[in-house]
């Protein structure tokens, strides 16, 4: 390898071909000096340690033979070296090549022919303008048929991550990547220099060494352009040809020969209606070396021309462009009323990052700003139901003051940021606003905010944000600053921040104690929104009681009440709830067991929290997603759901739920080393700090699970009587059923052990018990009981088919795959218990179809089960269990995967698109058996959905002969 260096106006002289034979030199000694032996002198001009190379022409023949000869002598030494190994010459930095170097490369690629040899060049593209001597050369080389030119383009996002965990030796944060790759702009080596100032704790800044590299190219240009450039670099990421005239002040034609000279040296590149820097780190460089004073004045002229033509720039970027000028142009009296403005633009666009930047902004200039100015400013532009100010004392006490006209204050401004810092996931930000907020209104007056004095409504509103955030941040329950509110509004006027306080602490109760009160709590708080006329809060505190009436057994209507809150919202955009209502009503929905139909409610919130610039919505968002996928028996997929959930920079609880997650589909999987991580990750995650039914359930269940997996009944049974010492709130039956399920699958797999005798009897009895006190109003809390039911059976010895049968049938209507192929197993081994040759065929059947679903799902606890059943009782599964094949035709697929007529009938018009009630209609069957004959399909085919059922009818042609029309899918 070797390398051109710069040297002046031209590069050194055959510089990467001495490196490169020095370092072969180093390498093979012995073989290069063979190589050239006997024409060590002539070659000493390229390597030195081979010999004097005497005086340039001393043999008589003119310089131009010398060299034809010495690049002759190049050639043949390379082939020689290659002749019997595989040699890489890298030759890098052409940009910076001589012309000597460039005429022996032009060489080499026209004359080596033989040898294991390849030449490999790189140039660094910026640099080559368009009169650089290396141009020629390359147009040379892309006519010959040896040589292929490799454009490497700009790393993306994902390669750039991974570039700087190698140079970090670690994950990096996500922010991290996304502000070095934006930085960057995918150049690897600004990539490396950013990731290593930020490792070294110049986190922000540029290193000197890289700023230098950066203004060299620039410090090069003439004068103008090198004003032009500055100029641009303070205007914005592209800057409008008619703005920069306006700003620069110089003549059309100096200005053009300026911008051609950055164009042509690759500083500049146009842009539609302007130009932009090529890089934007350049840009960054361009900007740090500005004056203060010039930055100054430069942001003035750029404000003051945009105030003079609003039409230089876009309409819809005008606002935010003029408030960024007049910021940095240090003029308080002009930024102020910019930067809000500004700020209701980025709320309108749902753009909370910005939004909260620009509002600290507006707090900064605040003191600074003329009283006339602040008196002259926007109506307050009210976060959600943060009050205005209380009236003055001259004021009417009855009206207070008018939101549409009144000035905000600057508790206003700290009450958006609040808003906006929590929205947008910066829970400190928004913290530490809420608590400079409050402590103003207990009278302790900073330095650039106004007088507050005592308002019960406005702290009471700060006291629910701070709730909020504790919550979010994971240092609480929130309860404490939720009853100082609700002290705060008692014996108050009706408002709506009292009816905020209400919907909130529903929301709290059905969080935490969910039951009969919860339910009398959002009642009183949709009644109380709706008197007060508060929208948004009776819309939430609607989407809470819906759902305490799902958890009741109220189903229909429960849900009825959720999906007409979603409709609302989704009509027309409320960021408060539309969030919630995407959270909210697929997680009632997976609860009941509809997990396709939250799956489609879940896609669309992701869609519209990203749009609406809601990531930590989203993150809940997609913790939902990874629970549904999990039920539906799309592991995979959940998988990676989860790791979106779980990403770092997420939220305690949603990081929590993406761990769960993991160790549910590590544990089925049999890696129990993983689920036991993931679980403990989930544990520390969720913390003790705020408990919750939603949470601690799970969390017990996968840990008898864990247990018993692992042999530890004692501790499974310890974690079972935790549970149910405390108790089993009302209302949690979707999380209360697995858990007695998995502590009843441990009793029944326990029975024959001795060691876990002592106990057994308590355990079962606490545990029949307990499945008494749960409601089975939904088909899948149904089907649970069922299962539970038949693993006590089993626990004591007497379970028969007719219960495991009742526990098929009613998972056989269910969207749970993995639970179906479960019970079947179970099924199956009591089949074989009674000893008929009905019974064996049946079990035969029932685990080949569990045996299908396991390896599909990579379930190895269940296919080992199924595996240890089948060789116990000595069946043959597959194909081959089917009749012998006698002479005759081969079998076709359908029959090939054992499809009964009907369920060939039902695959024809699932492959069609039909929905089960439309399958229903056409075959006059009820859409409960169209459903099994799913069901049915599914594990025969051996896949998880109805798409890939289509897709596997499709590949196998299972319908030639038969046209099919396009229908809905379900």
């Amino acid at each position: 390898m070797g390398g051109c260096v710069e040297i002046g106006g031209d590069g050194l002289p055959f510089a990467p071909f001495s490196t490169a034979l020095r370092a072969l030199r180093r390498r093979l000694p012995d073989e290069l000096a063979g190589a050239a032996r006997g024409q060590e002198e002539e070659l000493a001009r390229l390597l030195p340690e081979l010999g004097d190379s005497g005086a340039p022409g001393g043999g008589g023949r003119p310089d131009e033979e010398d060299m034809a000869r010495l690049f002759e002598l190049t050639a043949r030494l390379l082939e020689r070296v290659a002749a019997d190994r595989a040699v890489v010459l890298v030759l890098e930095d052409l940009h910076w090549a001589d012309a000597s170097t460039r005429h022996l490369i032009a060489y080499l690629f026209r004359t080596l022919r033989t040898g294991r040899l390849v030449v490999l060049a790189t140039y660094r593209s910026d640099d080559i303008h368009r009169r650089h001597p290396l141009r020629p050369l390359l147009a040379e080389l892309d006519r010959l048929r040896t040589v292929r030119r490799l454009q490497l383009g700009r790393f993306t996002r994902d390669e750039a991550g991974r570039q700087i965990a190698g140079i970090l030796a670690r994950e990096p944060d996500p922010l991290q990547i996304d502000e070095i790759f934006a930085r960057s702009d995918g150049n690897a080596f600004f990539v490396e220099e950013l990731a290593v100032a930020a490792h070294e704790g110049s986190r922000t800044g540029l290193t000197d060494s890289l700023r230098d590299l950066l203004l060299v190219r620039v410090e090069a240009l003439p004068e103008s352009a090198q004003r032009v450039a500055r100029i641009v670099a303070e205007g914005g990421s592209t800057v409008e040809h008619r703005l920069l005239a306006a700003v620069a002040g110089l003549g059309e034609d100096d200005l053009i020969e300026a911008l051609r000279a950055a164009v042509n040296a690759h500083i500049l590149l146009p842009a539609p209606d302007g130009y932009r820097f090529r890089h934007s780190l350049v840009r960054e460089a361009v900007g740090d070396d500005l004056l203060p004073g010039e930055r100054s004045r430069l942001n003035r002229r750029y404000a003051e021309a945009l105030d003079a033509d609003p039409t230089l720039v876009p309409a819809a970027d005008r606002v935010l462009r003029l408030a960024s000028h007049w910021y940095h142009a240090h003029d308080p009296a002009k930024a102020l009323p910019a930067v809000l403005d500004a700020s209701v633009e980025a709320r309108r666009r749902h753009a909370y990052s910005e939004q909260l930047r620009l509002l600290e902004r507006a707090m900064e200039l605040w003191d600074a700003a003329p009283d006339d100015v602040r008196a002259g400013l926007r109506p307050v532009d009210r976060a959600e139901v943060h009050p205005p100010p209380r009236p003055e004392r001259h004021e009417d006490p009855s009206g207070g003051r008018d939101p549409a006209t009144t000035p905000p204050r600057y508790l206003d401004l700290m009450a958006e940021a609040a808003v906006a810092g929590r929205l947008c996931g910066e829970r400190e930000r928004a913290m530490k606003i809420t608590k400079r907020a409050l402590r103003l209104l207990e009278g302790e007056p900073e330095a650039g905010a106004d007088a507050a004095g005592r308002d019960p409504r406005r702290a009471a509103w700060f006291w629910t944000q701070r709730s909020l955030l504790v919550q979010a941040q994971g240092r609480g329950d929130g309860r404490r600053e939720l009853g100082i509110a609700q002290e705060l509004v008692r014996g108050l006027p009706p408002s709506e921040v009292h009816a905020e306080v209400l919907a909130m602490a529903a929301n709290w109760s059905m969080l935490h104690s969910p039951g009969p009160g919860a339910v009398t709590a959002a009642e009183r708080a949709v009644e109380y929104a709706r008197m007060v006329g508060a929208e948004e809060i009776e819309l939430n505190a609607r989407l809470t009681l819906g759902g305490l009436m799902v958890d009741a057994g109220h189903i229909e209507a429960g849900l009825a009440e959720m999906f007409r809150v979603r409709e609302v919202v989704v009509a027309q955009p409320r960021s408060a709830v539309v969030a919630r209502s995407h959270v909210n009503l697929p997680s009632s929905l997976e609860g009941v067991g509809r997990s396709e139909d939250a799956l489609g409610i879940l896609r669309e919130g992701i869609e519209l929290t990203r749009r609406m610039g809601l990531p930590e919505s989203e993150a809940w968002v997609w913790g939902n997603i990874a629970d549904s996928l999990v039920s539906l028996g799309r592991w995979d997929e959940a998988v990676e759901a989860a790791d979106r959930a779980g990403a770092p920079g997420r939220g305690p609880a949603p990081r929590g739920d993406a761990a769960l997650q993991r160790a549910v589909v590590g544990l089925a999987r049999g890696e129990r080393t993983e689920a036991a991580r993931f679980l403990a990750e989930a544990r520390a995650a969720y913390g003790t700090h705020d408990p919750m039914p939603q949470h601690s359930l799970p969390l017990a269940t996968l840990t008898v699970a864990l247990a018993a997996a692992e042999g530890r009944v004692p501790d499974a049974r310890a974690e079972l009587a935790r549970v149910l010492d405390a108790g089993l709130p009302p209302g949690t039956q979707r999380h209360a059923w697995r858990l007695l399920l998995a502590a009843a699958e441990t009793e029944a797999d326990a029975r024959a052990l001795p060691a876990a005798e002592q106990g057994r009897a308590e355990a079962l009895e606490r545990l029949a018990g307990a499945a008494k006190t749960l409601t089975t109003g939904a088909p899948v809390w149904a089907a649970h009981e069922k299962w539970v039911r038949a693993e006590l059976h089993r626990a004591h010895g007497r379970d028969t088919p007719d219960h495991w049968s009742e526990a098929v049938t009613a998972f056989e209507c269910l969207e749970r795959p993995y639970e179906l192929a479960r019970v079947r197993h179970r099924l199956a081994g009591a089949l074989l218990a009674t000893g008929g040759d009905d019974e064996r065929a049946r079990a035969t059947e029932l685990l080949r179809l569990a045996r299908g679903v396991a390896d599909h799902l990579g379930a190895r606890p269940l296919a080992e089960a199924v595996g240890l059943l089948v060789r116990r009782a000595r069946l043959t599964l597959g194909r081959e269990a089917g009749p012998a094949a006698g002479p005759g035709p081969a079998a076709g697929p359908a029959e090939a995967l054992r499809l009964t007529g009907r369920e060939r009938e039902v695959l024809r018009l699932v492959a069609d698109g039909r929905t089960n009630r439309q399958i229903a209609e056409e075959l006059f069957i009820s859409p409960k058996t169209a459903s099994v004959h799913v069901s049915h399909i599914l594990a025969k085919l051996g896949v998880s959905g109805r798409g890939e059922a289509a897709a596997v009818a499709h590949r196998l042609a299972l319908f030639p002969a038969e046209r099919l029309t396009s229908g809905s899918t379900e």
